[in-house]
């Protein structure tokens, strides 16, 4: 930085450091570190040797040669060589064939169901349980509480019994509906995996 200050403003190296509120002797000081070439030549050597070894086993490695080295240093000599590991990531597959969505054609045909979560001014949750109407965007029913459980959901579905109830209704494979609404075994729920 007072490098950058010297070009730009034409001033001394004093000034430059004045400026900065930095030492001279910080900066004139240059390090005196030993680069460890040797120790970096075999680090490379044993990580192409042993492609899948981390730096925690290459350190092992150079214990057993007889370095006298802690594992921080060979972290800091793996890292500065660019020998650090390229994990793979492992590849999302399609677990069942995708079948495309079919749109409903008239209303109370497909429901969707889902719950959203938020919190109050004063930072207590509260959760909704939420039933559209695919065809005309509809809801049906909004509920509001600070939880559900599944008869509340089934309760929930038995309030619409009397308005009429859809063909389908399609729940993400939350464990809130999935799993309490087929415990319960009512029999107006079905559920079909988006």
């Amino acid at each position: 930085m007072a490098t950058f200050l010297r070009g730009s403003f034409q001033i001394s190296e004093r000034r430059a450091c004045r400026v900065l509120q930095l030492q001279r002797s910080v900066y004139y000081y240059r390090h005196r570190r030993d680069p460890q070439t040797e120790l970096r030549v075999r680090l490379r050597d044993l990580a192409a040797a042993r492609v899948r070894y981390g730096y925690e086993r290459l350190h092992t490695l150079l214990r057993r040669e007889g370095w006298q080295i802690n594992h921080k240093r060979v972290y800091r000599l793996y890292h500065e060589e660019g020998l650090s590991l390229r994990l793979k990531t492992k590849k999302k597959r399609i677990s069942q064939r995708r079948v495309p969505l079919s749109r409903p054609a008239a209303p109370n045909e497909c429901w969707s169901m889902d719950f959203v979560h938020d919190r109050l001014a004063d930072g207590r949750p509260f959760r909704l349980l939420t039933l559209v109407d695919n065809f005309s965007r509809v809801s049906p029913a909004i509920e509001c509480d600070s939880s559900f459980n599944g008869q509340r959901v089934v309760a929930v579905q038995e309030g619409l019994k009397a308005s009429g109830l859809p063909q389908t209704i399609k729940v993400d494979n939350g464990t809130e509906i999935y799993v309490n609404a087929r415990r319960l075994g009512s029999s107006a729920w079905r559920e079909a995996r988006v």
